[in-house]
C-alpha cells in the first residue's frame, strides 16, 4: 500500500521577492524624507519657519515608513523638535534638529 500526501504548491521562494519589495519601497522612503528633510534645513536657514515645517512633516510621514533602523528613530525625533520649534517661530533651532535628522537619515544604508 502506498499513501501519498499532497502539499501546497508554493514557491520556496515566493517569500523573497515580497520582502525585497519592502525593503525597497523603505529605502525609497527614507531617500524621499532624507530630500524633504534637506528641503527644511534650507528653509530654516532662510529663516522661513513655516516651509520648514512643511517640508520636516513631509520628512516625518515618510520616515516613519522607513523601517526599523536606529537611525529612522533618531531622524524621526529630531524632526518632530523641528516641527514643534517651527511652529514656535524658532527657526534656527528647528533648523539644527532638522539638520540632525538628515544626518541620521544619510547614515541608512
Amino acid at each position: 500500500m502506498v499513501l501519498t500526501t499532497t502539499l501546497p504548491l508554493q514557491s520556496t521562494f515566493g517569500e523573497g521577492g515580497a520582502r525585497r519589495d519592502v525593503v525597497r519601497q523603505e529605502q525609497q522612503n527614507v531617500k524621499d524624507a532624507t530630500t524633504h528633510a534637506r528641503e527644511a534645513v534650507e528653509h530654516g536657514e532662510q529663516g522661513h519657519a513655516e516651509k520648514l515645517v512643511t517640508h520636516a512633516e513631509a520628512a516625518l510621514q515618510l520616515a516613519m515608513k522607513g523601517g526599523e533602523d536606529p537611525h529612522v528613530a533618531e531622524a524621526m525625533t529630531n524632526l518632530k523638535a523641528a516641527i514643534e520649534h517651527g511652529k514656535a517661530g524658532h527657526a534656527d533651532v528647528a533648523t539644527k534638529h532638522a539638520e540632525n535628522a538628515v544626518t541620521h537619515l544619510s547614515q541608512i544604508k
